[in-house]
């Protein structure tokens, strides 16, 4: 099996975060900073170079005002439509 961010459901998870992050109207950098990285760090998650761990997510959940648990429903309801 393929490392995990080479895997489709790792494509429909950088484009619900994307979505999200530009939804509540802030640029990568202004959401690395204010989840207290350099401006590079949401840039380097959507482009594959980082992954999150499920306190990031949270953190990153925080910061774009979305629910983690809706985040993961409709990351759920895109995987199964992939399927």
């Amino acid at each position: 099996m393929p490392k995990a961010i080479y895997r489709p459901e790792y494509d429909v998870f950088l484009k619900l975060l994307k979505g999200r992050r530009i939804k509540a109207g802030l640029t990568q950098a202004q959401c690395s900073i204010a989840l207290g990285h350099p401006q590079s760090f949401m840039s380097d998650v959507e482009r594959r170079v980082r992954r999150l761990d499920i306190i990031q997510i949270y953190d990153l959940c925080t910061v774009l005002g979305c629910d983690m648990a809706e985040l993961i429903r409709d990351f759920t309801d895109e995987i199964r439509e992939l399927g």
